[in-house]
């Protein structure tokens, strides 16, 4: 039987929704229900790609004695962790203030108060490694509930009260300047790891946000340093394991710090930003690499991540059947040497061993190598035929639910991948996106809903990222496309931000100020796999106040950006969106518009030099003379008769140019 995930909208819900466990979804007839029979409420969180959340399923939740008893004593309550972040981020600083360490699956035991007094994350079914079974862990929570439940109340009490008493320094009045990002600068050197590229040891996650702020630092100081890191580090990570090498697209991290093994599981947000990275590098440098790298995530996205509506996908799985019936984690992506010959034959076969790192005893397990790309490019053929063969092996699990600022986040990197490279295919997936996310998950007050899946929108509200990242992409859109539309969706997006995540002194919250009462208001301005809210929040609302001379969104802008004085020089690694931002509102950021005919050569020439230029935030508005369009084509003409570039930073502007490399030289002056 069923229990009641089964009308869930969340593929990770969906896949517990025929455990024994009689699981409720996240909601308050769960804690009334916990009151009524008198018995303490048991969380997990995880999410559908969580290699350790399908090992404690498999061992734990689909057992039917360990249902029984979980059943028996608890009210059990699942969480998808991307569907709900502001419920994930409130217990994981509960549990990380508790333990000083997290991750998924997360198992907390709450009071029907919500309060957590208990916490872990997979336990295993057998006392080993000097942890406790889960077993043992459920009959001393419910030994304890019984015969101490006023200790119990008095922890979870203690616990809710530390929670609150942690607030955040937000650095006070003033914006960061060049000093904090100077010094940012130097934190990241210092961090940086000269012989792999990225930052810090093992596990290594790709540092896209913080690559972003070196390239903006060099586009706007000509720091060679700057941009040695960022090249050098992307150039580690498409020649290593963690990109694949066949089929394009970054997996999630390297569990070493020289990028050979990742974690395989491949993620909507991780390509998006990468793909923006790469294109933005070959945008500064001409690497034909970055090109390269840029054009096949663009690709791997659409191909493998698209949804039947036009939206993106979240993930694929790690996990994937090798072939024996056993779910092994890379099993899709590595190769032996045997089976690199016997798909190429004996000669190409012994090249692609050599010119991929594969080894006779294996860089990963049971023999097997993860393809690396040290030196050199792959022949097309030969990547054509071990595509085919890869095709047949059993494909890994997607989880198709459609997160907000994901999508935000994957239109943004389309939108000028597509522009930059003469792709209006992708420009076009790019659109579709936003059109989806227009129809489905925005209703008549412009408030976001988080998630949809197969066309159907979810329950949950969107959280500040979704709110940020989706209005990030509207106004890349509108950059590229010319269509003003987009910028109006994302005026509607920001205007909710102002009114209803902003707090005193320009700190925002993750979630509205409408929003369900968790027993903690989660705020974090920290970018970690994504920009945070806040960051990208700051982003979107310094771009539209740049397109718009709106007083309010960049008063606001600059509010968010106190943080990042106060966190720029200590963790640059941790707020890189937040030093991106910085560098744009350092630089202006310059406004662009530009005025010609529509289809017009020269009107196109110029915009594509305005999209194509490193300015730090710039933003670009392209129409025709005296348009409506965009409030920047306002009382712009041709010039003779000519379609012309007008270029203005911090209310002075330059002379109006019909010269795109006059243009360029307007734009790439410091």
């Amino acid at each position: 039987m069923a229990n009641r995930l089964a009308h869930e909208t969340s593929p990770y819900l969906l896949q517990h929704a025929d455990n024994p466990v009689d699981w409720w979804p996240w909601s308050g007839e769960a804690f009334e229900e916990a009151r009524k029979r008198g018995v303490p409420v048991l969380l997990s969180v995880g999410y559908s790609s969580c290699h350790w959340c399908h090992v404690f399923s498999l061992e734990s939740f689909e057992d039917e004695q360990t249902a029984a008893y979980m059943n028996e004593h608890f009210v059990n309550v699942k969480v998808d962790r991307e569907e709900r972040p502001d419920v994930d981020a409130v217990y994981m600083e509960a549990v990380q203030a508790a333990t000083g360490q997290g991750g998924w699956p997360m198992t907390v035991f709450l009071t029907a108060d919500g309060e957590p007094f208990y916490f872990g994350t997979y336990f295993p079914p057998e006392p080993r490694h000097g942890m406790a079974s889960f077993r043992q862990i459920l009959e001393g929570v419910a030994a304890a509930w019984a015969e101490r439940r006023d200790e119990v109340g008095e922890v979870a009490g203690k616990i809710v009260r530390d929670l609150a008493g942690r607030s955040l320094a937000y650095g006070g009045e003033g914006v960061p300047g060049e000093e904090e990002l100077a010094q940012a600068l130097l934190g990241l050197t210092r961090e940086y790891d000269e012989r792999s590229g990225g930052f810090g040891g093992a596990p290594k996650f790709p540092p896209s946000m913080a690559v972003e702020f070196l390239l903006r630092h060099y586009a706007r100081t000509g720091s060679d340093g700057a941009l040695q890191m960022a090249a050098e580090t992307c150039a580690a990570m498409a020649r290593g394991g963690i990109y694949d090498q066949l089929g394009g697209g970054f997996a999630r991290y390297s569990v070493d710090r020289e990028w050979v093994v990742p974690h395989f599981e491949k993620m909507l947000y991780d390509n998006a930003l990468l793909c923006r990275v790469y294109a933005h590098l070959w945008r500064a440098t001409g690497s034909e690499l970055a090109r390269r790298v840029a054009l096949e995530t663009a690709d791997f996205m659409v191909r493998e991540l698209r949804t039947a509506e036009g939206g993106f996908a979240s993930a694929l799985d790690a996990d994937s059947d090798d072939g024996t019936g056993r779910h092994v984690e890379g099993a899709f992506y590595v190769w032996t040497p045997q089976q690199l010959r016997e798909v190429l034959g004996e000669k190409d076969g012994q090249r692609a061993v050599e010119l991929f790192g594969v080894t006779e005893e294996g860089t990963f397990e049971e023999g097997a190598s993860v393809l690396q790309l040290p030196d050199g490019e792959v022949d097309p053929s030969v990547k054509e035929r071990l595509l085919a063969a890869r095709a047949l092996r059993a494909r890994p699990g997607r989880d198709d639910k459609v997160v907000a600022a994901w999508n935000g986040l994957a239109i943004a990197a389309l939108a000028e991948v597509g522009a930059y490279f003469e792709r209006p295919d992708l420009v076009e997936r790019a659109t579709e996106a936003a059109d989806l996310l227009v129809r489905l998950h925005m209703d008549n007050g412009a408030r976001l809903a988080r998630t949809s899946k197969d066309g159907k929108s979810g329950a949950h509200a969107g959280v500040l990222e979704d709110y940020a990242d989706v209005a990030e992409g509207f106004l890349a859109l509108a950059g590229v496309t010319g269509e003003g539309v987009w910028l109006e969706f994302a005026g509607f997006l920001l205007d909710i931000v102002i009114d209803q995540f902003v707090a005193e002194g320009g700190a925002l919250y993750d979630t509205a100020h409408d929003a369900e009462p968790l027993i903690r208001r989660p705020q974090d301005p920290t970018d970690n796999a994504t920009p945070s809210g806040w960051t990208a929040a700051a982003g979107a609302l310094l771009s539209y106040a740049a397109h718009t001379g709106s007083e309010a969104h960049r008063t606001a802008a600059e509010g968010a950006l106190g943080v990042v004085k106060a966190l720029g020089p200590r963790a640059p690694r941790f707020i890189g969106w937040g030093l991106a931002v910085a560098e744009a509102l350092l630089d202006g950021p310059r406004e662009v518009a530009v005025v010609g005919p529509q289809g017009d050569v020269a009107t196109r020439e110029l915009h594509r030099t305005a999209l194509l230029a490193q300015a730090p935030g710039a933003v670009v508005a392209v129409g025709e003379p005296q348009g409506e369009e965009f409030p920047l084509l306002r009382e712009r003409q041709l010039v003779d008769g000519s379609p012309a570039a007008y270029v203005c930073r911090n209310f002075a502007c330059r002379m109006p140019t019909t010269d795109p490399a006059e243009l360029a030289g307007q734009l790439g002056g410091r």
